[in-house]
Parts: structure tokens; C-alpha cells; sequence
């Protein structure tokens, strides 16, 4: 099946970015996208001194847009991080996940929070304006089982193991990592997940803007079990497309069985929640 990766250029209008953002939903379906991911922070700038700001109830008028705009195109739809949630007093960093129909079938809030300090060069603290989420997520389509993470959620590989022990054999992570850390841990981070789990990984960004107050990386791509770069955009706003070859995820498992070899018996990790 084909995967379609928007890398957004994000402006600071909420209303032009999600008319931008529907109207490449909608060319990624006619190029024969069944599955279609927005970045991370794609209706608002990225931020603390803006997520209380652009931030919405879900249902609201991002979300709206999104199930309305994956009915039309019948397609699978992961909406980035669609807004800062706001509920019960509370901003998440939050994606959803809309089918066919426009139903919603997941709503992954980001679990660990970008909290850093790499002196001289970036500090970021999210934890600031955010709550943490406290579940994984997941949802099925007829093509494979898709598990979900946002950005910071990349640089810890027990979640996407347990992704992959859940029968998942797609991971996609929106994202928008830095000038400093992109160049850095962007692509090695994906190509370990895969390798590690023997599956594909997605992560999508925004595209660059470098007047933003933060720029990010860029370099949507997709890796697949082998830890091959199949796919991967530059900097500036594209649609990047692939196709995902699960025949191709079985040879590799059966070629190295590393899942089965597994010393189950000395070591494991387990969802608690």
C-alpha cells in the first residue's frame, strides 16, 4: 500500500495551514495514498508561548476538518500533532487518527515530553505547558497495524518494541526535530527502530522555516525493516510517497528470526498500562 508523507510549511494562521494541509491530503490521495500522515504541530506554530493559544477541544475545528477530509478522500489519515488538546484544564500534545469514514480511531497524547538543555545550543522545555499522555497507541487497517508516537516518543525504543510485540509492522512518528538535534539523531533514530524491531518507520515533519522561532529539521522519511532510507524529503514543503512492501517485512523476519530468538527467559519489556 502507499504511505504519503505532507511535510507542511506552518505559518502562524491556523486557518490557512489546515486549508494548505486538506488541499495535499487530497493530491497524496489522487497519487494513490491509502495512508496519509501530517507532521507534528502542523496547525499552529511550534512552541510553549503558543500552545495554550491555538489549542482546541477534541472534537474542534482542526479535528473537524481532518475526519471530513479522510471521509472524502477514503482514506486513512493521521493528523500529526493536530492541536494542543486542551481538556479538563489540561494542554496535550496530541494526534488523531481518522478512517475511511471519518471516524476516529485513535488519539495518541504524547508521552514523553521534550524537556532538554544541549548547552550553547538548544533548551526546550515542554513540560512547561504540557501534560504527559499515559498510554500507547494503536489502530488497525486492512493493509498492516499501525502504532503511533510523537517526535520525542522516537528516542525510546522500549515503546516501539512493545509496539512491535503488539503485531505492529508500521511505526509513525510526527515530529519536528531541531537544526540541533535533526542533523544529529533524526535518521539514526528511525533506522535503530526499524532495525531493533523489524518493521517500518515513518516520521514526518514540518518543512523549514528559518524565521520561525524554531526551526525544524525537515527530512520526512521512511525506513523499512532492513534499515534502508526508502524514502526522505529536504527541507522545504513536499508530499513524499512510498510504498510499503509487507512481503518484504516477512523475508527480513525470516531471514534473521531475531523475534523468535528472543532470551524471553533472561530479559523482557512489558506494557503496564
Amino acid at each position: 500500500f502507499r504511505l504519503a508523507l505532507i511535510q507542511l510549511h506552518v505559518s502562524a494562521v491556523k486557518s490557512d495551514n489546515l486549508q494548505r494541509a486538506c488541499g495535499l491530503v487530497r493530491e497524496a490521495s489522487a497519487k494513490g495514498a491509502k495512508l496519509v500522515a501530517l507532521p507534528e504541530c502542523f496547525n499552529s506554530p511550534y512552541g510553549t508561548q503558543y500552545f495554550k493559544k491555538y489549542a482546541e477541544k477534541i472534537p474542534g475545528e482542526s479535528t473537524q476538518k481532518l475526519s471530513e477530509v479522510a471521509k472524502e478522500c477514503s482514506i486513512y489519515l493521521i493528523g500529526g500533532r493536530s492541536i494542543p488538546e486542551e481538556d479538563g484544564g489540561k494542554l496535550y500534545n496530541t494526534c488523531t487518527v481518522f478512517g475511511p469514514d471519518g471516524a476516529l480511531l485513535a488519539k495518541h497524547r504524547k508521552v514523553h515530553l521534550f524537556d532538554i538543555n544541549v548547552p550553547g545550543k538548544i533548551q526546550f522545555k515542554e513540560s512547561e505547558t504540557l501534560s504527559p499522555g499515559n498510554s500507547f497507541s494503536m489502530f488497525d487497517t486492512p493493509y498492516c497495524k499501525v502504532g503511533l508516537g510523537i517526535c520525542y516518543d522516537m528516542r525510546f525504543a522500549e515503546m516501539a518494541q512493545i509496539y512491535g510485540q503488539k503485531g505492529c509492522q508500521l511505526l509513525i512518528y510526527p515530529g519536528a526535530f531541531n537544526m540541533t538535534t535533526g542533523p544529529a539523531h533524526w535518521e539514526l533514530l528511525q533506522r535503530g527502530r526499524a532495525v531493533d524491531n523489524q518493521l517500518y518507520v515513518a516520521a514526518v515533519s514540518p518543512a523549514r522555516d528559518e524565521k520561525a522561532s524554531y526551526v525544524a529539521w525537515g527530512h520526512s522519511t521512511v525506513v523499512n525493516p532492513w534499515g534502508e532510507v526508502i524514502a526522505k524529503a529536504g527541507a522545504e514543503e513536499t508530499v513524499v510517497y512510498t510504498d510499503i512492501d509487507l512481503k518484504k517485512l516477512a523475508e527480513i523476519r525470516q531471514q534473521i528470526p531475531i523475534l523468535s530468538q528472543k532470551r524471553c527467559d533472561l530479559y523482557g519489556v512489558e506494557m503496564k498500562k
